[in-house]
């Protein structure tokens, strides 16, 4: 009779975390259903190679694991460049070594959100395109340099000069990084998800890019309609009202 001790539970555990991020990473690039295709592989493989035993069937599996691992960290290294980097962010290992040590935690750093939500309310209603990326704890470095840098502190004014029609950064991505406003004019990875409404342009499709492959928030203002999108996670919230933007982005930036 098989035995079930603590050591199985924590093996089982693992396992169940491990599927868990690889959901989380299919779900927010648009791949589940390959997901589900390897999981139902998994199985039978399994079923084929361990309760059936046959051995030609199992050998030509195995044959097929081992390619197909080396074809997925090919297909998939974008996800799997953001797990690694959500694993080994500063702010997680941070909390590790706070964990062991004397040390009190650090106070959270004000983010200054109020001046990004006036903002966003005001180009709202004049009808003014912008797309503003909130870094979290992946570094946005690359995408930093792509543009003009700033540096100044978060001002409402500043950011509806930015992104005002005539303004050469217009059509770029904001950068707010650090409580400051990094640059402006950025260029952002899009999305190529076809779950995207078709109604929704460019500037939306940056957004879901750059949240696929970042643990970042974009706020998306559209300068056809008006409305107030944000994009976290790789998913959209659409329609957003300025206290709705205030409350979500109070939310995930205390949770960072």
């Amino acid at each position: 009779m098989l035995e079930f001790g603590i050591k199985d539970a924590i093996d089982i555990l693992c396992v169940a975390m491990l599927l868990y991020q690889a959901w989380r990473l299919m779900k927010s690039s648009g791949s589940l259903n390959i997901f589900y295709g390897i999981l139902i592989f998994i199985v039978i493989w399994i079923v084929v190679s361990q309760i059936f035993e046959m051995k030609l069937l199992g050998s030509i599996f195995d044959k097929l694991v081992s390619v197909g691992a080396l074809a997925l960290l090919v297909i998939f290294q974008e996800e799997i460049r953001r797990f690694l980097l959500t694993i080994g962010s500063q702010r997680r290992l941070g909390y590790l070594i706070r964990l062991f040590s004397k040390y009190p935690a650090e106070e959270a750093e004000d983010t200054s959100l109020l001046p990004i939500v006036m903002a966003c309310n005001y180009m709202s209603k004049n009808f003014i395109g912008a797309l503003i990326i909130l870094e979290r704890e992946m570094s946005l470095t690359d995408i930093i340099k792509s543009g003009e840098t700033i540096d100044a502190r978060i001002n409402t004014e500043l950011i509806k000069n930015i992104f005002f029609k005539n303004s050469p950064l217009h059509d770029g991505a904001m950068i707010i990084s650090h409580g400051r406003i990094t640059a402006a004019g950025c260029i952002l990875p899009v999305s190529h998800s076809l779950n995207i409404p078709k109604d929704l342009g460019l500037r939306h499709r940056a957004a879901l890019g750059i949240t696929q492959q970042s643990d970042a928030i974009a706020i998306i203002v559209s300068e056809e309609t008006g409305a107030i999108s944000l994009a976290m996670r790789g998913e959209l919230r659409l329609h957003l009202a300025g206290n709705e933007l205030e409350s979500i982005l109070s939310e995930a930036m205390k949770n960072e």
